[in-house]
């Protein structure tokens, strides 16, 4: 009777009266909604947990989320929060130093983050809303955890809203039985959004693999004859703080050929002390002037201690390094000429992931949807016109393994 009367409610939202996209009815226990940015999954999630709420005395309902930063910016205090739409008479009582918001009638749902799969042991829940588990940097261990707590209540439920990404939770998730799947591109949403944003990213990303999968609601499969794919770079994936401080640091970059066109591929790695390299920041900057791109990778070099930097220096290594030493950068600059063919350098580089010898230190979504892009024999098929940031990275990489090979890792030199 309960879930009878919640799905009532859940169908009746005044903002919601779009006939392409209607709750999922019938027996489920996850609902799995993947669409385009702009789409209204936030608005989704919470409506769901507000009928939940409001239905359901005592419930205990679980909000999880990237990080706990994210679950209160974006689950409950965002413009499309648990707050935000609220009806006076039912606006739920949040205590963030608790993580937890209490109904009137007594139904508390308690913050996570996925980042943290052990906290999730212990509590149980009869409802859970999980916000993008595409970007969870312990996907599979927070959602088996959670799963773990969905024990109470006649049926409990769990909506996972995520821009689609084929990381392996959300393709796992793909097969599962109980598993409702439903989807939608950002277009379906255009009365809640500006029109001259929503021109300008069909404009510029209509067509395009990011555009399929940003604003279509796209689930991408592996591109063929990727150098990377989405489990290589998942297997790959480690906890920003376990690395530790690095031996040497590298930073890659691949600059714009003109001030007006791609992002300036920056990307910071390092050799750890127990041999492997890794990936820390992905501190590239989009379509920037270059006294801007030049002063991010002086910043990010004052940030990681970096021994040098190695650029792509098509556009002219003298431009580049000049570039460079205008935003008072101190450290070496090796050129690189992308000419020498990137399969060449970046076959290398996709064999010490496979080895497991490259790590992650976190998730880099953008770089990382490049690097799945990379195929053998130096095609392309990944998101944007070029791949900047997988660029700057194989540089880098590319670097700190000739170091390793040679014996001569990268060290200080003035200049």
């Amino acid at each position: 009777m309960r879930r009878a009367k919640a799905e009532a409610l859940l169908t009746d939202w005044n903002w919601w009266r779009r006939d392409d996209q209607c709750p999922p009815a019938g027996d489920w226990r996850v609902w799995l909604l993947l669409a385009g940015r702009g789409f209204g999954k936030t608005r989704t999630g919470a409506e769901w947990v507000r009928a939940f709420a409001e239905t359901t005395p005592g419930a205990r309902i679980a909000l999880v989320a990237a990080t706990l930063h994210e679950a209160r910016q974006v689950m409950v205090e965002g413009e499309s929060g648990l707050l935000a739409i609220a009806p006076a008479a039912m606006r739920p009582d949040y205590e963030s130093s608790l993580r937890r918001l209490t109904w009137p009638n007594g139904a508390v749902a308690t913050l996570y983050s996925a980042a943290e799969p052990e906290s999730l042991r212990g509590p149980e829940h009869g409802a859970a809303w999980c916000d993008e588990i595409a970007k969870w940097p312990a996907g599979e261990a927070a959602w088996d955890n959670l799963m773990l707590t969905m024990r109470i209540g006649d049926a409990p439920r769990t909506i996972a809203t995520t821009t689609p990404r084929g990381v392996p939770l959300v393709r796992r998730l793909m097969t599962e039985d109980g598993v409702k799947a439903t989807g939608g591109g950002t277009e379906a949403n255009r009365h809640n959004l500006s029109g001259s944003w929503l021109a300008a990213m069909k404009r510029i990303h209509g067509g395009t693999r990011l555009g399929r999968q940003e604003l279509e609601g796209e689930l991408l499969e592996d591109v063929e004859g990727a150098l990377w794919t989405r489990g290589l770079v998942e297997r790959c994936r480690v906890d920003a703080a376990s690395v530790g401080k690095p031996v040497r640091v590298v930073i890659g970059v691949d600059p714009p050929a003109t001030s007006t066109g791609d992002a300036c591929g920056i990307v910071v790695a390092a050799l750890l002390r127990d041999g492997r390299l890794a990936v820390v920041e992905d501190a590239s900057v989009e379509n920037p002037p270059p006294h801007i791109w030049a002063q991010a990778v002086a910043a990010a070099a004052a940030r990681w201690g970096a021994d040098r930097v190695v650029a792509e220096s098509n556009m002219g290594g003298e431009m580049v390094e000049g570039t460079l030493r205008q935003a008072d950068l101190a450290l070496p600059v090796v050129p690189v000429h992308a000419s020498v063919g990137k399969a060449r350098r970046a076959e290398p580089v996709a064999l010490a992931y496979e080895r497991g010898q490259v790590v992650h230190a976190g998730a880099f979504a953008e770089l990382e949807d490049q690097l799945c892009g990379f195929q053998v024999g130096g095609g392309y098929a990944g998101p944007g016109r070029s791949p900047d940031r997988g660029d700057a990275c194989v540089w880098a990489l590319a670097v700190l393994l000739e170091g390793l090979r040679t014996g001569r890792e990268p060290g200080v030199r003035r200049v």
